[in-house]
């Protein structure tokens, strides 16, 4: 690409003119503003130093240089302390010709460097999947796809949270209310139906709580000593003891969850390399917790509870293990985190978890050190914001959240219902039909998700996110779609998608600057790998879309006369369509053929 070349020319200027080694990080190159002539701009002022004259002087050296030593080069100007250089239609061309075609493109060959774990999704078996999961499963998926398009082993893996207080809520409030309630025989999904008691639950919980401090108790006590609360804990001992009545609840309840999972992941697109259950991984971090404390990394109090102490790293203490031996969410991150170096030796490990948790994972890292874990500095949080709707929060235990199923239908029905209005379905029969609602809403919601920084809270509107106008992704869809209907026309009328002949034809500013965009995407998914941000590749499929449609507007395409022309511009369409799609592949979304 030419910004490599760019760089190791100008690199070499600066040794030449000034004799001094600049480095990669001084080469600050960035896109010419509209304003100004130029395609590339570099940024001189940090060479004024080593050259001694002003900005003015230094950009006019190091132009004259590339002029002299880089044929790419067609001219520059100099304003202040940028140079803007000019690159020739020649290599505009020759870039077009060499790439439009092309197949994952920008995509880089996978490397045998040690894989890289990203865990996303870590639902809790109390209750189904709701908007905030989405995001964290898109979050994940995206990723997983950007990082393996840069070269990347990437093994994706979910971590079920399957044990614990809040799983042994669900089974104690279906134990007392339930009567023998099934997702059979009452026709609700399994996730759907144990997140019904877990609310139930939460609710009689609520009024013992209230009822004993109508009685006196102090609000702080009556938490602990409701019965509820009680007997829940007393089903995790059972549990951790290996009970075969609780755990066969457990086992059954469970199944129910799993299989209601399964429906909402296949609708979403979502998938897993592996799974792990943390009922498998907390066992081994009880071990590592003990084998702590016999290190002396560690300390067990006299009520049995394990403990470290962080104050020197600038954090506080951190339970362990409970002093009636029930492990805690560390102890099995601890597990986890162990089997999964040891099972892969990975180059990092990725937690896709809320910002909620940023304070968990430091301290994460902190334990294991403390166990001699040096690996444990390949952990990377990539801590994101809460999805808010415009009614304000949602809140689990209330049975206020938005679920993901119901969500994904009224996303399917509102872009039904967008699709009908603006007359797009009219030759489709129900099948295509259902398929392209699918596809538009899927696609409008996860773009609505993925197109803002991972670290920010967002606001989602269901009905905002799915216009066909604005940084929507119905509209990157619908230009894919329209992009593949000028290639469908442009075969019917028996006109080649050819680069022959262009070398000798003009270089219109518009089919420039969609070229440029094209040119850029390599450069943006190494920006969205090292960042760990999808919304990089969103942002940017947006603006190539965007350009593609002024493009469209300003230029005749099918019924230009000129052949060399109509070739270059079906090229371009055809590199266009291809880089729309992969950008939304890395985002997890479909493309429509036609819409």
């Amino acid at each position: 690409m030419i910004e490599h070349i760019l760089i190791n020319k100008i690199k070499e200027a600066i040794l030449s003119l000034y004799q001094t080694e600049a480095t990669d990080s001084q080469v600050q190159l960035q896109n010419t503003r509209k304003e100004f002539e130029g395609d590339i701009t570099l940024v001189v002022f940090p060479f004024t130093k080593v050259s001694r004259k002003s900005p003015e002087a230094t950009a006019n050296e190091i132009g004259e240089f590339l002029m002299a030593s880089l044929p790419s080069v067609e001219s520059f100007n100099v304003i202040k302390g940028f140079l803007n250089i000019v690159i020739k239609k020649e290599y505009w061309l020759t870039f077009l010709s060499e790439n439009s075609e092309k197949q994952k493109f920008g995509f880089i060959a996978l490397n045998n460097d040690k894989p890289v774990v990203v865990e996303y999704s870590s639902p809790n078996t109390n209750k189904p999947l709701h908007l905030g999961h989405i995001r964290n499963n898109l979050l994940g998926f995206s990723l997983s796809r950007i990082l393996q398009a840069a070269g990347k082993n990437v093994v994706k893996v979910n971590l079920v949270n399957d044990r614990g207080i809040h799983i042994c809520k669900s089974m104690l409030a279906w134990q007392r209310w339930g009567n023998g309630e099934t997702p059979e025989s009452s026709g609700l999904k399994g996730d759907h139906l144990v997140g019904k008691y877990y609310v139930i639950f939460d609710k009689q919980y609520k009024e013992q709580i209230a009822a004993l401090v109508s009685e006196g108790v102090n609000p702080d006590d009556a938490v602990k000593k409701a019965p509820l609360i009680i007997e829940a804990q007393q089903i995790l001992q059972k549990w951790e003891a290996g009970d075969e009545e609780v755990i066969n609840l457990w086992k059954k309840m469970n199944g129910w969850v799993y299989d209601g999972f399964a429906v909402t992941y296949k609708t979403l697109g979502i998938e897993f390399d592996k799974t792990y259950y943390e009922s498998q991984t907390y066992l081994l971090g009880k071990e590592l917790v003990e084998k702590g404390v016999q290190q002396g990394a560690y300390h067990r109090r006299d009520d049995g509870s394990v403990w470290i102490d962080l104050s020197a790293e600038g954090l506080d203490e951190k339970l362990l293990l409970r002093s009636d031996g029930t492990s805690v969410y560390m102890t099995q991150d601890l597990g986890t985190a162990m089997q999964r170096y040891e099972t892969y030796n990975p180059e990092q490990l990725i937690y896709v978890v809320g910002n909620e948790q940023e304070y968990h994972f430091n301290v994460l890292k902190v334990v294991l050190k403390h166990l001699g874990c040096g690996w444990a500095d390949s952990i990377y949080h990539l801590s994101y914001g809460m999805v808010e709707l415009p009614e304000g929060k949602m809140k689990s235990r209330e049975g206020t959240v938005v679920d993901a199923d119901d969500l994904m239908q009224e996303m399917f029905d509102t872009s039904e219902a967008m699709a009908r209005e603006l007359g797009k379905i009219e030759t489709f029969d129900n099948e295509e039909a259902r398929n392209l609602y699918r596809t538009i809403g899927l696609g409008a919601l996860k773009y609505f998700m993925l197109k803002v920084d991972p670290k920010k809270n967002m606001l989602f509107n269901p009905s905002e996110s799915v216009d066909f106008n604005g940084n929507t992704g119905p509209f990157i869809q619908y230009t894919y779609a329209r992009i593949k209907s000028v290639l469908r026309k442009a075969e019917e009328a028996g006109y080649l998608v050819s680069m022959k002949d262009t070398e000798t034809g003009q270089l219109l500013s518009q089919e420039k600057e969609l070229l440029k965009k094209l040119h850029d995407f390599p450069a943006i998914l190494i920006q969205a790998a090292d960042m760990h941000s999808p919304a990089v590749v969103a942002n940017y499929a947006f603006e190539l879309a965007s350009e593609y449609n002024r493009f469209y507007h300003d230029l005749t395409i099918l019924k230009e006369e000129n052949t060399a022309s109509r070739s270059l511009r079906l090229s371009l369409s055809l590199f266009t369509a291809n880089v729309v799609s992969d950008t939304l592949w890395l985002l997890g979304i479909e493309v429509p053929e036609r819409m």
